[in-house]
């Protein structure tokens, strides 16, 4: 079970460890933008209201974050995974999955980034870089899977940061300064199977 501080606790102490933590997630999602392979057919654009289905992402993962907590989160995001991973083309599906875990992912770096790391290790959490590590890999894959390009992903990070982010932080967080979600970025190697949404620990 990942522990999650209360959501007060997010009321942002430690700001220069914030910063670092921030920093880190932008270049994990540049990554996973460098990562693109030129060889492969790039993606059809998606056929769908993106900033639409990000906000929709958003708003589905903040009630359930709310009321069943980030352990909850994780494991709805992994069958998220699992099940669209299936479609032979990208999906307004599989596309609210990998915002929804970016979402959550930024979230819990940011609030694992006001604990010590003597905190972390006695709750058994992973650490800030251990969750953009792991979440630079699955979104990366799942970026992979389907040939998303970098002008494409690169777009898809800027309506999260934009539309998204904002949205799941002030449902969380409503009477918390929203900080500016400088993160990730997804890469995409193509993987063999759909990637696992579940956090790492040390």
């Amino acid at each position: 079970m990942l522990p999650v501080p209360r959501q007060t606790d997010v009321a942002l102490r430690r700001p220069r460890r914030a910063e670092a933590v921030r920093f880190a997630l932008a270049l994990a999602a540049a990554g996973v933008i460098g990562m693109h392979t030129t060889s492969l057919v790039a993606a059809q654009d998606p056929k769908w209201d993106q900033v639409e289905n990000i906000k929709e992402a958003a708003t589905r993962l903040a009630q359930m974050q709310r009321t069943q907590g980030a352990t909850k989160a994780f494991v709805f995001i992994d069958a998220c995974y699992r099940t669209h991973s299936l479609s032979s083309a990208y999906t307004k599906a599989f596309e609210a999955c990998i915002a929804q875990d970016y979402l959550e992912t930024q979230i819990l770096a940011l609030i694992y980034s006001r604990m010590s790391p003597e905190a972390l290790k006695r709750t058994g959490a992973p650490s800030p870089q251990m969750l953009a590590d792991s979440m630079q890999r699955r979104v990366g894959a799942a970026f992979g899977k389907y040939k998303v390009t970098p002008e494409q992903i690169a777009t898809f990070k800027k309506n999260v940061d934009e539309h998204g982010f904002p949205l799941f932080f002030q449902s969380l967080f409503p009477d918390a300064k929203m900080p500016i979600p400088k993160t990730l970025t997804p890469s995409n190697p193509a993987p063999e199977s759909a990637p696992s949404a579940t956090p790492e620990k040390k």
